[in-house]
């Protein structure tokens, strides 16, 4: 039935569709840059939250909430549109939902739009896709879809923003509450069920009968009762969820019938790219080939804006050392928290070109195709073929990659996937990578195509996905599994499609400035921190080091203008930076680190990102005033007192790329699997396997390669 005018004004929207639908474009394009992330309290679930200004003057809060196929939610990301659709003081419960169908997909979408539209809430729908859909033969009567549903439906592009002055038109209408059918309960379990709990129709019932452990806003009381309700007439969930769901597929099938016409189609250009990109044997190559191009464009179009940033921020603490005063704040400020802050804004191109191709590929189409190809890949692994998703997403970052995992309904292919996310290499990871490659592999081509920076860097990723797929071996056979649960991998495989560039910007804005920013607060802290202890040490530690650098001086060895060099470096030594570095040197020694990189490693659990900063304060400190030398250059140069030798040799440089290559340093993520798992037992479990492998593998690469 359809809603009738009033004075009730609108305040929250949802969308809601099925995965895949195009609800994010168009979230995106109603939105731009006025959104944010919220979380849905108790599930870690991210919603993501904007502000619609419409073009009649009015600004709506529109919320994207997670897609589902059907209102029988199997995983978290699910249950969380439940406790929208049925908990009536749930923060995020709309006023309106617009529902956005798949035009090409529509027996699917229609079925959730029927089983949303048995509740009290107004909703519209919105047809997207239909440009596809005409070029495949589909064409659709709107008004007689609108007169066999009660429900106006609209047709859209969610890329293009064609519709959206017809949808705004719509929304801005003042909407009443849907007037409430008789309420038809048949069975008497159901009839027994209204009796303690406000049902709304038969669909109602079923949901809370199959689902209530799940659901958060149900009482301990309520939840027993429902037990108890569900013992004593032998309910069978799985049962009630299926009968429901195919009498509504088979409504959907007639009504599609009476509303749809399908003309013979030609082959279409998806499916003849397809064949290619799909093929077992070709489109492993063509993934492979994509992700060195990838890598590749990393390190040659980011190499001019990160010279000019590292240039940058060298001329401008030499300007700020000859301009400020000299006082304990400007070397605070000069050597902690500029040398931090540039140790990681130097690396933000790279982190841009990155954010850039994965969101392109996501955009085209393309990476939908990566999940299927790798599904059959992955249950030899004992991961589900979901688990792609949330392994390919740790390569941006692993918090919102273990989170990915709540689609995936069977617990121990979900548990398996969280342990061993974090061996795929992350963002936060690649400004180490980045700094040691370019130490020590040279800038050559192979075969006049690749650089061999970029080989290595792609082995880095490939190495972290292989370790993830043993480590998922093992995990296999050491949890157990749930009696008669199988979860299948389902998904709908969009057409290929050129990327919105408005999302493009919009996601590479959000992804680059979360990483920045959240890293930047930790890294000013850490900064400040640093340099407290390494400007300081124990009572009379730094007047002893100075004088034993003046002693060297006097005898002759070195000349004056290395004077304030070595007090620099000998007070850094006698910091309590330097007895911390000192202490844990004997655990670190057998794979090449000296006290400072003990220092590095400390600081980077922190986040992994930390460690460059972390160098760059250090070296800061540990410099005369006013050098100009950029952090590279100073890690190039940085000699061994005791041997002559150079610190980061090729040996270190690849150990260090190892340990960072397996370490779990990301305290963020370990308080993510805490709350994904309920339980500090995983990311201890995680914390220590990953820390052994990293140490093991970093010791036997130094010892391989010295």
């Amino acid at each position: 039935m359809i809603s009738s005018p009033s004075d009730i004004k609108l305040q929250k929207i949802a969308l809601l569709g099925n995965p895949n639908a195009g609800k994010s474009s168009l979230f995106n394009t109603l939105t731009g840059l006025h959104q944010h992330t919220g979380n849905y309290p108790g599930v870690t679930t991210d919603i993501n939250v904007g502000k619609w200004k419409t073009g009649q003057g009015e600004t709506l809060e529109l919320s994207d909430l997670p897609g589902i196929y059907s209102l029988f939610a199997k995983s978290e990301d699910e249950r969380v549109v439940l406790d929208v659709i049925l908990d009536k003081n749930n923060s995020y419960r709309p006023d309106l939902i617009i529902v956005v169908l798949d035009a090409i997909n529509l027996k699917r979408s229609l079925m959730l739009m029927e089983q949303i539209n048995r509740f009290d809430l107004p909703i519209i729908a919105v047809m997207n896709m239909t440009d596809i859909a005409e070029s495949r033969g589909i064409k659709i009567d709107y008004t007689q879809l609108q007169k066999l549903t009660g429900v106006k439906t609209i047709p859209i592009n969610a890329r293009t923003g064609k519709g959206r002055k017809e949808l705004e038109e719509q929304v801005n209408q003042k909407f009443s509450k849907k007037e409430k059918p008789q309420l038809l309960l048949e069975e008497s379990w159901q009839k027994e069920l209204s009796s303690r709990i406000k049902l709304e129709n038969a669909l109602h019932a079923r949901i809370l009968i199959s689902q209530y452990e799940h659901l958060s806003f149900l009482g301990e009381e309520d939840k027993a009762f429902l037990k108890s309700l569900q013992k004593k007439y032998n309910l069978d969930t799985l049962q009630l969820q299926t009968e429901d769901s195919k009498k509504c597929l088979n409504r959907q099938s007639l009504l599609i019938k009476e509303c749809v016409k399908t003309e013979k189609p030609k082959v279409s250009r998806t499916e003849r790219t397809d064949k290619v990109l799909m093929h077992p044997v070709a489109g492993f190559i063509i993934f492979f080939a994509l992700l060195l191009l990838v890598f590749q464009a990393i390190f040659n179009l980011a190499s001019y804006p990160m010279e000019w940033i590292d240039q940058g921020f060298g001329m401008l603490t030499t300007w700020l050392s000859a301009n400020l005063p000299e006082s304990m704040l400007t070397d605070l400020f000069t050597e902690g928290i500029i040398a931090g802050i540039g140790g990681i804004v130097i690396f933000v191109p790279q982190i841009v070109i990155l954010f850039a191709l994965l969101t392109i590929l996501e955009e085209s189409g393309y990476m939908s195709r990566v999940m299927f190809l790798t599904d059959k890949t992955m249950s030899r692994f004992g991961l589900n073929g979901k688990s792609i998703v949330p392994l390919i997403s740790g390569a941006a970052c692993a918090i919102p990659a273990i989170m990915a995992t709540r689609s995936i309904s069977n617990w121990k292919e979900r548990l398996t996937t969280i342990m061993v996310t974090p061996l795929i290499s992350c963002s936060a990871r690649l400004p180490v990578y980045i700094i040691f490659i370019s130490l020590v592999v040279p800038s050559i081509s192979v075969w006049g195509i690749f650089s061999l920076q970029s080989l290595v860097l792609t082995s880095l990723y490939a190495g972290g996905f292989i370790a993830a797929l043993l480590s998922a071996i093992v995990f296999n056979k050491l949890l157990k599994k749930e009696p008669g649960s199988k979860s299948v991998f389902v998904m709908e495989l969009p057409s290929y499609k050129l990327p919105q560039w408005r999302t493009v910007f919009i996601n590479i804005y959000k992804k680059t400035g979360a990483f920045v920013f959240e890293a930047g607060k930790i890294i000013i802290a850490i900064s400040i921190i640093l340099w407290v202890l390494a400007s300081y040490g124990p009572p009379g530690a730094m007047q002893t080091a100075e004088k034993e650098a003046i002693e060297i001086f006097e005898s002759g060895t070195i000349t004056e203008t290395g004077l304030d060099e070595i007090i620099a470096s000998k007070q850094l030594e006698a910091s309590y930076m330097g007895h911390i570095g000192h202490f844990i040197e004997p655990v670190i020694k057998p794979l090449g680190y000296d006290w400072k990189i003990g220092i590095a490693l400390l600081a980077s659990f922190a986040a992994r990102e930390v460690f460059v900063s972390t160098m760059a304060t250090i070296y800061s400190v540990g410099q005369a005033d006013g050098a100009e030398e950029t952090l590279l250059e100073k890690l190039k140069t940085e000699k061994n007192p005791e041997t002559g030798e150079l610190v980061f040799s090729t040996a270190v440089s690849f150990s260090l790329l190892i340990f960072y290559l397996f370490a779990m340093q990301c305290m963020a993520t370990l308080a993510i699997v805490q709350r994904e798992t309920k339980s500090w037992k995983w990311p201890m479990i995680q914390l220590i396997y990953m820390t052994l492998l990293a140490y093991f593998g970093a010791f036997v690469t130094f010892q391989l390669l010295s």
